[in-house]
């Protein structure tokens, strides 16, 4: 029986940070935390590709529209991921080099991943 489709738009949040979860560690990376919360923000995922430390915000839309899921991280958005990888390196000790990375998940669960999607 397939599973039951997201009720709510957290429930499809959560669903989709899932797919982009499973996507990723497909590829080789591996999940080193998820939804990490800070006062400044907020990143869905923090992976490790190798010796790089990587910083995953997942991103959907349903539709094309508005220039879909990629486009909808804007200047502000990055700024918020920037302050809160600071915060998460903070409380490390790894000493690793780090990027942005983007998984936007379109009509389909059709998934684009960007690597180095910007740069802090």
């Amino acid at each position: 029986m397939p599973p039951s489709p997201p009720e709510t738009r957290r429930d499809l949040g959560a669903d989709k940070e899932r797919l982009a979860r499973d996507y990723l560690q497909g590829q080789g990376l591996r999940l080193m935390a998820s939804n990490y919360r800070c006062r400044r923000g907020e990143i869905d995922l923090v992976m490790r590709d190798a010796a790089t430390l990587v910083f995953v915000e997942v991103r959907f839309r349903a539709s094309e529209r508005f220039g879909g899921a990629a486009a909808s991280i804007g200047v502000a958005k990055q700024r918020r991921l920037i302050a809160a990888a600071s915060h998460f390196l903070q409380r490390q000790t790894l000493d690793l080099p780090c990027r942005f990375d983007v998984i936007a998940i379109g009509a389909g669960d059709r998934i684009d991943w960007i690597r180095d999607a910007f740069h802090a």
